[in-house]
């Protein structure tokens, strides 16, 4: 059995060896650059049909956010994150073995489950379970401190997603594991699913507004792929030919269009929705925050966090002592220690 010192320094070596294979090995599973033609996509749409049309191209601490992007997706895990989350793992997994005598890397309850099944339930589990994260940051003044570095946005553009303090990822990851490894679902890569989740959170946070029916055609289109497998290899021995692929793509993407056009903003969320998330005034009796959603809207409007009062276009961005909080990199991730 391998010693948690073993775990720690392969897990820095391993790490470097991905990330400088994702640079140098563009292809369709590539993290690197599916974030960066992502990006790409959704600054096209800010410049040229901006939903704030007063905000510059350029908005305030758009190069901030730019390094933001890459540090928090990529950079993070190999300077701190991915040796010492492998550490955790494995404490976790053996603790867990030691009192329950179950293997969590053995367990897997949905191992006979469909593929689109097990994506399904991974994402829904792994938003609801970040959607109580997400208001815990906002609860404890402790955590509240380290979240301030991405309420500190002033002018809301795509990458602000990704303007979050480090310990984030530590709260996150840590929290989020036991229950998705329960199920079994932490032992599988969703690319398709980091892919979504990180083109819903570009789009939350851009400087647009769509209609629900083509969000919901997008949504289809997303779920078309999955289904045909012609773009993610998911099964290429049994995945139908391209010009069936391209059918079924298609046929999702007009039902999704046409059946929960009406009711996307309901369900997932958007730039008019988590505007107001960021929003500097906020009722007395809404002081912990409002739109917790990350990727889904509707726990939300489940447990009745919703708060759209009325268009939050141009509504002012922050909280209250944002003019004495650091406006660079450095200040802003050791602020929360003292």
């Amino acid at each position: 059995m391998k010693s948690y010192w073993e775990v720690f320094v392969n897990g820095y070596g391993g790490y470097a060896s991905y990330l400088w294979h994702e640079i140098s090995h563009p292809n369709l599973h590539n993290y690197f650059y599916w974030l960066i033609l992502v990006s790409l996509i959704f600054l096209v749409f800010e410049w040229s049909r901006p939903w704030r049309v007063n905000q510059p191209k350029f908005r305030k601490d758009f190069w901030l956010d730019a390094f933001y992007m890459f540090f928090n997706f990529f950079l993070f895990s190999l300077i701190i994150y991915n040796a010492a989350s492998d550490v955790f793992v494995k404490l976790i997994n053996d603790s867990f073995l030691k009192i329950s005598g179950v293997d969590l890397q053995a367990l897997n309850p949905m191992r006979n489950w469909p593929f689109w099944a097990i994506l399904l339930m991974g994402f829904l589990v792994r938003d609801f379970v970040q959607w109580w994260i997400h208001r815990l940051l906002h609860w404890v003044p402790r955590l509240w401190e380290f979240h301030k570095v991405h309420h500190s946005v002033e002018q809301m553009g795509f990458a602000a997603q990704l303007r979050y303090h480090w310990m984030e990822n530590i709260v996150y990851r840590s929290i989020e594991y036991l229950p998705l490894a329960l199920l079994g679902i932490g032992l599988y890569d969703f690319f398709i699913i980091h892919i979504f989740t990180l083109a819903v959170g570009h789009f939350n946070h851009s400087n647009i507004t769509v209609p629900g029916y083509i969000s919901a055609a997008v949504v289809g289109a997303l779920v078309g792929i999955v289904i045909s497998g012609s773009f993610f290899e998911v099964n290429l021995v049994n995945s139908p030919g391209l010009l069936a692929s391209i059918g079924i793509i298609a046929t999702s993407s007009l039902a999704f269009s046409l059946m929960l056009g009406p009711f996307m903003r309901k369900i997932f969320n958007n730039p008019e929705m988590h505007i107001w998330h960021h929003a500097y005034d906020l009722p007395k009796e809404r002081k912990y925050g409002v739109n917790f959603g990350l990727s889904l809207a509707i726990w939300d409007y489940i447990f009745g966090t919703d708060y759209i009062p009325y268009d939050g276009q141009d509504i002012r961005l922050g909280f209250p002592g944002l003019d004495k909080f650091p406006n660079d990199f450095i200040h802003q991730n050791i602020h929360g220690f003292k």
